[in-house]
């Protein structure tokens, strides 16, 4: 499923080449409400279909106060309210057969925010919260989820996000084959959350464990005594 009808008829030419699988494009535009609900419709309708990709999305690099906020409406439309949409058409189906594979893209700036758009870090941040979740609904019911989170990868994203990807340090910059191979290691081994470019899990995990820390602590009937204030009712200290 994408945009360009060309491009997914041709793709499907060649994974049913390669590999002798069927395979049906279906072009959509998940801006648009009507392309939107139809894929929609595939998702709760299609029972063949095991396993939703939650790969659409688009990015920016503008600050805040140099941002057309219309463009950052779709982008939330695209990166947050159509990857909830899809995820919701798919899973009712998965649940009813105990099974099924729900991956969301989401982005290391989820972890990063101080880096890059605050509305794309935003969105970002929204997949990674909403996965975390939803595998705690799901699993039970035997579906599987997912969340990825890429660092720069050599995708058209930055093209359309206004940055030449020559500029980017090499260093720092997938591709976009190594990354995809990642993440499916990473779903084979079963792993919630998969950050291709992070060399050590236990980094990932002393994030969590420290997050986890919090909750006990985040919502109590009191103020905590750093925030209390001064007893009014007290005379005041002469200078």
């Amino acid at each position: 499923m994408a945009r360009s009808e060309a491009r997914l008829k041709a793709l499907s030419a060649r994974l049913t080449s390669e590999t002798g699988r069927s395979v049906t494009p279906l072009p959509a535009d998940l801006n648009d409400k009507g392309d939107l609900a139809k894929v929609e419709t595939t998702l709760r309708d299609d029972q063949t279909i095991t396993m939703l990709v939650n790969n659409a999305g688009v990015g920016s690099v503008a600050p805040l106060l140099n941002a057309d906020v219309e463009k950052m409406d779709d982008m939330i439309a695209l990166n947050i309210t159509a990857l909830t949409r899809l995820a919701y058409a798919a899973a009712p189906a998965f649940v009813a057969r105990a099974a099924g594979v729900l991956n969301n893209l989401s982005s290391v700036l989820a972890l990063a925010p101080e880096r890059f758009n605050a509305s794309y870090s935003a969105t970002k941040a929204y997949i990674l919260n909403f996965s975390l979740t939803l595998h705690q609904e799901l699993s039970p019911s035997g579906v599987q989820v997912q969340v990825v989170l890429p660092g720069a990868t050599r995708t058209a994203i930055w093209a359309r996000a206004g940055i030449e990807v020559a500029s980017l340090p090499a260093s720092r910059l997938m591709e976009v084959d190594e990354m995809v191979d990642a993440a499916l290691v990473g779903l084979d081994r079963r792993e919630l959350v998969t950050i291709p470019s992070l060399p050590d899990i236990a980094d990932w995990e002393a994030y969590t464990a420290a997050r986890l820390h919090l909750g006990p602590n985040l919502s109590l009937n009191h103020a905590a005594d750093r925030y209390k204030t001064v007893d009014s009712t007290r005379p005041s200290r002469a200078r």
